[in-house]
């Protein structure tokens, strides 16, 4: 009779706790508050397919490292990075600057999740600029914030498609992208999709702004050799960021020029997340999604299912 799955991830839920908490360290001081206040449901509340989708920690850290993937494809959005991101010095800070937005806007109560959105406003008014072909980018250009929330949106639900070991409701997906196009518009982004099918044809419609350039290939070569302080820094590194590419759509994979060992690596990724990824959802239950579900008087198990 084969064991109950919850004694076999046992032994291994603290080491994998320890390597989530030295990976993406909580704030001790001056972080948000997702204890309070009592009934508050931020923006999306515990009933979303937000709340859901985003609990799910081995599909969004894989599904951020392939979203910083795709973006390197948009010459404009990636300018931005390249003349005021620090990522060549710390793409840690980086990784773990987009965990925090992402789950602060997800589980925080409202006026926090909104007072993180308009900081980040503020910060989009200074990047401004000129690409490399001497068009001109600003941070605010809505159509900028637009491919950098679809292609995070798309990433995220497909690490959750790929990893969560949970079937997704036919519905789901539509329900998802509606949901988190809020956080794109209130940060100035306009004609956001907001279904499945949207988001495809948007895709359609933008491939040919898509590109693999110079600077693409340098920003991934840095995201290829990240060191997160933890354990076995190269291995996990090459887990996540492998187990993303294998979230990404063929054309994208085309334009990163991939080549067939790249996109076997890809697979057997894929295959070694998926079956580790019970271990992270039995370690990983006092996180902000279990806080956020302890106040609004929600068991956090809930996020592991669909009504």
């Amino acid at each position: 009779m084969p064991l109950p799955l919850d004694l076999l991830t046992r032994p291994a839920r603290e080491p994998i706790r320890r390597w989530v908490l030295k990976a993406f360290p909580r704030a001790k001081n001056g972080g948000l508050d997702y204890d309070h206040p009592h009934g508050d449901p931020g923006l999306f509340g515990p009933h979303s397919a937000t709340w859901r989708v985003h609990a799910d920690f081995p599909g969004m850290l894989a599904g951020g490292l392939a979203a910083l993937t795709l973006q390197a494809l948009h010459p404009l959005a990636l300018a931005g990075v390249w003349d005021y991101s620090n990522f060549r010095g710390d793409m840690v800070g980086r990784l773990r600057r987009t965990t925090a937005f992402v789950g602060g806007t997800t589980y925080a109560p409202r006026a926090q999740a909104e007072a993180l959105i308009e900081h980040v406003r503020q910060i989009h008014d200074h990047i401004v600029g000129h690409g490399e072909d001497g068009r001109p980018y600003s941070a605010n250009d809505p159509e900028l914030l637009t491919w950098v929330h679809v292609s995070e949106a798309y990433c995220f639900l497909q690490g959750y498609r790929r990893y969560s070991h949970a079937a997704l409701p036919e519905d789901a997906a539509d329900r998802y992208y509606d949901e988190v196009r809020r956080i794109a518009e209130a940060l100035g982004a306009r004609d956001v999709p907001a279904s499945e099918h949207a988001v495809a044809d948007y895709f359609r419609r933008i491939r040919p702004e898509l590109a693999f350039t110079e600077r693409s290939r340098v920003v991934l070569d840095l995201l290829a050799r990240v060191r997160l302080p933890v354990p076995a820094a190269g291995l996990s590194r090459d887990l996540f960021l492998y187990a993303g590419h294998a979230l990404l759509p063929d054309w994208a994979l085309t334009l990163l020029r991939h080549t067939p060992w790249q996109r076997r690596q890809a697979q057997l990724a894929a295959h070694a997340l998926w079956s580790v990824a019970p271990v992270f959802h039995a370690a990983l239950k006092d996180g902000i999604a279990s806080r956020a579900c302890r106040r609004m008087d929600r068991p956090p198990e809930q996020l592991r299912h669909w009504g």
